[in-house]
């Protein structure tokens, strides 16, 4: 082992002196060489030419340093070594809670932000509503881009519908008022006499999810009778095809439950399907021929309330939506805009439905009053209220094929026809102390009506008004169609659509 003459420490590139045969570190050696040109040892001329290399062996190990030769030494490099590592640690646990405490005012101001966006997106809202209103009475339309939600469409002053929706309510009138006088039973049609044989035909299951479960609407296509549609307590609106047992289309975009669905069909169009929900809004999807899935048309967002009222056109060009916000309004579905809002009336509207001559509006309310709306105008055209009667709510009505009558409960536990050539009850059918109406429904040939409640569904004969069939296995059934011919009863009881007819 060699130590350097000048440090006395084992030398890392130690050089031996030719003059005086020391030892030395070159770094040292060569300093002092520039210092002073001698040895350190002997005093004697030393240049670096003087100097040889001692060549060591790489793999001798290094001796340790003078300050690691003892217990003690060694005891004060290892505290050293842990107070480093605790003082690192020590850094790091500051890092990590300066990390934390600026994340967490990030998430403070992400939340406050979110705060406030929801709270300008509310202040948009009333400002379209007020703007909505301001523009029904004024004749003003704000521009809506196709596919855009619809806050308003043209009105025009005095209440009254755009001249073009006008001249279609009227030559519709005209040519259904002009055939209903001739219209008869078409051939074919279910007679009394079959619709009391009526059985239990066909049950479809577990439509819908079963949290929040039961289905509140039901709509049954004219153009394909094997396809119906539904909207649930689950915020879905799904289309269903009874012969293949599929659902063809799950809608979603509500986020309340589904008060009403139908079909908007015409010939040379494409399907639409309609829902309003106690959202507040309606949704109109459309069928897309080339991928043959219905695609999201427009949402309407012009009422202030629930919606609970909703009814195509006879023409098929223009929406009704009725809403506890105490108007009505209409909506042409070519370009999916406002033609018309009414003024606010006394009551909220719970129910809604159009005469099948379209110049008729039937809205009721928790009053237990009918209002009848000339929808031409938006006057009142008659107020239905039944004689010694408690308050109730209508919340169901329905106008007769031929245009003559009107159903709708006069009590909690019975319904009235009401015969508005009168206008007056024509007759009152009592249902029983128990009986809660969900809806009351006339068949396309104004011979059969129908009521749903919580005891299940009963079907009644026009101008006899014999009760022909009652359907009591299926529970509570919320809502009622008449199929086509009206040879089918179709019924919404819980997560099922039942189906009664005649025995096969």
């Amino acid at each position: 082992m060699f130590f350097c003459s000048i440090s006395g420490e084992p030398p890392q590139d130690p050089v031996v002196s030719q003059k005086s045969g020391q030892v030395y570190e070159r770094r040292l050696i060569l300093k002092y060489i520039t210092e002073n040109g001698t040895d350190p040892i002997t005093g004697e001329k030393l240049e670096e030419g003087d100097l040889i290399t001692i060549k060591a062996n790489p793999k001798t190990a290094a001796p340790r340093p003078p300050t690691a030769t003892s217990i003690p030494a060694l005891l004060q490099t290892l505290q050293n070594e842990w107070d480093a590592a605790m003082l690192e640690t020590y850094t790091l646990k500051q890092q990590y809670n300066s990390l934390r405490q600026e994340l967490s005012v990030a998430l403070y101001a992400q939340d406050a932000a979110t705060r406030v966006v929801a709270r300008l997106l509310r202040e948009r809202d009333a400002a379209r509503e007020a703007l909505a209103s301001v523009s029904a009475t004024m004749g003003v339309a704000p521009a809506n881009g196709a596919g855009a939600d619809v806050e308003m469409g043209d009105t025009q002053e005095a209440g009254g519908l755009p001249e073009k929706v006008l001249e279609t309510v009227n030559e519709t009138h005209q040519a259904l008022s002009a055939a209903r006088k001739k219209r008869k039973a078409p051939a074919g049609y279910a007679t009394s006499a079959e619709v009391k044989t009526y059985t239990a035909k066909h049950t479809i299951p577990s439509l819908h999810s079963s949290s929040p479960s039961g289905i509140t609407s039901l709509a049954v296509s004219r153009s394909t009778p094997s396809q119906f549609l539904t909207g649930g307590n689950d915020k879905i609106v799904q289309l269903y095809d009874r012969d293949t047992d599929k659902v063809l289309a799950s809608l979603k975009g509500h986020t309340k439950k589904i008060n009403h669905v139908a079909f908007r069909e015409r010939e040379g169009e494409s399907t639409l399907l309609i829902s309003a929900g106690a959202d507040k809004i309606a949704k109109i999807w459309s069928h897309d021929s080339a991928s043959g899935e219905y695609i999201p048309k427009t949402t309407i967002r012009t009422q202030k309330g629930e919606l609970t009222g909703l009814a195509v056109h006879p023409s098929s060009t223009i929406l009704a939506l009725g809403s506890t916000d105490r108007t009505y309004s209409l909506h042409d579905l070519t370009t999916f805009q406002q033609v018309f809002r009414s003024a606010e009336s006394d009551e909220p509207f719970t129910s809604l439905s159009i005469h099948p001559d379209g110049t008729l509006l039937a809205l009721g309310t928790p009053a237990s009053t009918i209002q009848i709306y000339d929808i031409r105008s938006g006057a009142v055209a008659a107020s239905l209220t039944p004689p010694d009667s408690s308050p109730f709510t209508v919340n169901t009505v329905s106008f007769s094929e031929n245009g003559y009558h009107l159903l709708g409960p006069d009590s909690l536990s019975s319904m009235a026809v009401w015969d508005l050539r009168k206008p007056k009850i024509a007759t009152s059918i009592a249902l029983g102390d128990n009986f809660k109406i969900n809806q009351v429904k006339y068949d396309y040939s104004a011979q059969l009506l129908g009521v749903a409640g919580n005891e299940g569904v009963r079907v009644y004969a026009h101008k006899s008004w014999e009760e022909l069939v009652r359907f009591e296995e299926g529970g509570e059934v919320g809502a009622i169609v008449f199929g086509e011919q009206g040879k089918e009863v179709w019924g919404a009881s819980g997560r099922d659509v039942r189906i009664w007819g005649v025995p096969a």
